[in-house]
């Protein structure tokens, strides 16, 4: 499976043809200028929770490629307000085979107001169980003991976890929820963006090397086998 990172908490993988997006902030990122969010193709686009650093992009993305935006029911009926009605409302807990496989909503305990103010519903994660591997997008959370739930749905071939700190999970605690969800290789997202969430990355991955973990960190633009 191909992982293509856009920088902060936003990337892409490619299940069976299908082109999924997750927390589409790239415009607004400093550090991904050489990213051209109007070539990005989508075909369903997963949003973990309302805060403008993960939906920036969201609606023109959305209403460019016509894809179906996968999140929480009120962050989906606050996307039919802005006029884009191709949607899939889920919440925590919830499961759901789509055309590339089956998606799981996991807990995250984290917050979610959307850019206008209104309320986006519950932060929540995802597990991605697919013929070409499965997978679990923490989204933004703090280390819970929810994580040790996921073994008992799915085997991870990777996961992706915040390691910023601050307003997610740390390092720190990114190495302990490896371990509760039972999964080797982290790729690491939500650092560096701000000030707030620079993090020094050689230490980072030394730490998870420690801990006999493999910490991903590809560069913005980057496309990796995973």
């Amino acid at each position: 499976m191909k992982f293509t990172y856009y920088g902060h908490s936003s990337f892409a993988v490619e299940i069976k043809g299908k082109k999924i997006v997750f927390d589409p902030f790239i415009t607004h990122n400093e550090l991904a200028r050489s990213i051209d969010v109007n070539r990005i193709e989508a075909d369903y686009i997963f949003v973990s929770h309302g805060h403008s650093d993960h939906v920036a992009d969201l609606m023109d993305l959305a209403k460019r490629t016509g894809a179906t935006v996968v999140g929480a029911f009120e962050l989906t009926e606050w996307v039919g307000k802005q006029g884009h009605e191709k949607v899939h409302p889920m919440n925590t807990g919830g499961k759901w085979a789509f055309d590339f496989g089956t998606v799981k909503c996991t807990v995250a305990h984290h917050s979610s107001g959307l850019p206008d103010g209104s309320y986006g519903g519950n932060p929540m994660g995802f597990i991605f169980i697919t013929e070409e591997g499965n997978f679990h997008y923490s989204g933004d959370t703090a280390l819970t003991f929810d994580m040790e739930l996921i073994p008992r749905w799915a085997k991870l071939d990777y996961a992706i976890l915040p390691i910023g700190d601050n307003f997610t999970m740390g390092v720190e605690d990114a190495v302990i929820a490896a371990e509760f969800i039972e999964c080797s290789k982290i790729i690491g997202v939500h650092y560096d963006t701000f000030g707030y969430i620079k993090i020094d990355k050689a230490d980072a991955v030394r730490q998870f090397e420690a801990a006999g973990l493999t910490l991903l960190l590809p560069a913005i633009g980057e496309t990796i086998d995973v």
